[in-house]
């Protein structure tokens, strides 16, 4: 059974930065496909980044050029560092983790970030 704990969520002012993380267990973390999503309030789930198996990533327009997704598969974690962040920014955001041979999704229990002044 795959468990995710996310951390480093916050409240932090316009153009601060914040980095998160999400670490794994139960799985064979270095064949995983990660990535991170997160649900403004009144809005849909969007996907904000992913890091595959090879280490290849990809970004939301949105985010691109402010946010860098990583991960340390001897740690079992990933990360997501958000730099000059914007208050739309603001939003739970979720580690998703995909299972590349089953297809099958596990996701962790969210972290709260709060862009504000």
């Amino acid at each position: 059974q795959v468990q995710l704990v996310e951390s480093g969520g916050g409240l932090v002012q316009p153009g601060g930065s914040l980095r998160l993380s999400c670490a794994a267990s139960g799985t064979i973390f270095r064949l995983a496909s990660m990535s991170w999503y997160r649900r403004a309030p009144g809005k849909q789930r969007e996907l904000v980044a992913t890091v595959t198996s090879s280490n290849s990533t990809n970004y939301a327009d949105s985010v691109k050029g402010r946010f860098t997704i990583s991960r340390d598969n001897a740690k079992n974690t990933v990360y997501l560092r958000m730099n000059s962040l914007k208050p739309e920014d603001t939003a739970v955001y979720y580690c998703n983790h995909r299972n590349i041979r089953t297809g099958e999704n596990d996701w962790g229990q969210g972290t709260q970030v709060t862009v504000s002044s």
